[in-house]
């Protein structure tokens, strides 16, 4: 679904040029669930904006079904309107209910009528549990309501591919395990989900062992090690993962 061939990325600081990406190559299959771990610093959340152009790379390719989308004239908007990303920090807007912030851009995008954009959100609310907030505006939420909402925001555009840049780094943690499950159910797949791939960029190693087809391991801008997750975390072949893990498990 989703190739990668030589991709850097340069930062220009005030210190000079920072290579935080130094030649990827990757690639994903349809429904696959990739998790991508490593130390602070090494990457993993410039790849993953890269995959949808939130940040340009200075050179590589990447295709999406085929398509380069790194291309001059590619229809940038066309290629993220099938990617969902959920960040760190929720961004919804404040002045909108849960309702309209999920309702707002499939109705923008002409993707759905209101009535069509508003029945689908009652659905994906229904399946977060969060379907009794639908009036409520985002000051009235916890922090894992929000990423919640968030969630469902972007599957509200019926995205292939959901991107996930460490979504629940910024939560309490009594709230992380409610993210969490509800991203464990999609990457189980439903009628709306079933196939959908997802790349996750997360701390959370119990997650990677039960929800990843891979596991990635990023270090110095490249990627390291690459495995299915019991050999990934039960033989790491580099001695760099090895010590990554030593120190986290």
């Amino acid at each position: 679904m989703i190739i990668v061939k030589g991709l850097h990325k340069t930062f220009t600081t005030d210190n000079g040029d920072i290579e935080v990406l130094r030649g990827i190559d990757w690639r994903i299959g349809v429904g696959e669930k990739i998790v991508i771990v490593g130390p602070s610093g090494s990457g993993k959340s410039t790849f993953l904006r890269c995959l949808n152009l939130l940040e340009r790379p200075m050179a590589g390719k990447i295709y999406f079904d085929g398509e380069e989308i790194t291309a001059p004239g590619c229809n940038v908007n066309k290629v993220r309107a099938q990617m969902g990303m959920v960040f760190q920090h929720f961004n919804l807007f404040n002045n909108l209910t849960v309702l309209g912030n999920i309702t707002l851009a499939p109705v923008k995008l002409k993707l759905a009528s209101k009535d069509e954009a508003a029945a689908h959100a009652m659905k994906l609310l229904e399946r977060v549990g969060l379907a009794d907030k639908k009036d409520a505006y985002p000051s009235q939420l916890s922090g894992g309501q929000k990423q919640r909402i968030a969630i469902v925001r972007s599957l509200a555009m019926r995205p292939r591919v959901m991107l996930f840049d460490e979504p629940t780094s910024s939560l309490d943690p009594e709230m992380v395990g409610e993210v969490l499950e509800v991203m464990k159910a999609l990457a189980e797949g439903d009628g709306d989900s079933e196939g959908m791939a997802m790349v996750v960029v997360t701390h959370e190693m119990a997650f990677a062992r039960e929800v990843a087809t891979r596991v990635l391991f990023m270090d110095e801008g490249l990627i390291v090690e690459e495995n299915e997750p019991a050999e990934f975390f039960g033989n790491p072949q580099s001695a760099r993962l090895k010590e990554f893990l030593s120190k986290i498990l």
